[in-house]
């Protein structure tokens, strides 16, 4: 199975954990990262994940978020046809780099983890997304059913 997590998602071990839905999300994602590592999934990423990194501030976070990365054996390069669905997505309301991250998930293939509440809505709402969107919490629930 294809796993493309979006930053938020990539950067969640990251955060202050003093919410428990918080708590719960960096428990997910790291067991989601974990099952990569060993190669029961696949670990996407792609042009727009590297170039979102390379933005974070914080040299230390950003070194941990590329380390994560680097487990990914799979790399969506963006082109021509994925720019022009990601303005399909956008035309449907989608927000720029959400729709681009949703386009590079079809792509591949891959089941798109985010811990951003609204993607998750978007997707809900729009039933030509041709790809999974949810959270990593609930996800990974369904996963070990």
């Amino acid at each position: 199975m294809k796993i493309y997590m979006d930053v938020c998602c990539l950067c969640r071990p990251f955060d202050d954990q003093t919410m428990g839905r918080i708590r719960l999300e960096v428990t997910a994602v790291q067991e989601i990262i974990r099952r990569c590592a060993s190669r029961e999934y696949i670990l996407v990423t792609s042009e727009a994940i590297t170039e979102e990194i390379s933005k974070i501030p914080d040299i230390w976070k950003r070194l941990r978020v590329e380390k994560i990365v680097s487990v990914a054996i799979e790399q969506v390069l963006i082109d021509e046809d994925i720019i022009a669905r990601m303005h399909e997505i956008i035309a449907m309301g989608g927000g720029a780099m959400d729709s681009l991250h949703i386009a590079c998930a079809e792509r591949a293939g891959a089941v798109l983890l985010t811990t951003d509440d609204g993607m998750i809505t978007f997707f809900k709402m729009h039933q030509n997304i041709q790809v999974h969107i949810g959270n990593p919490v609930t996800w990974l629930k369904e996963e070990n059913k």
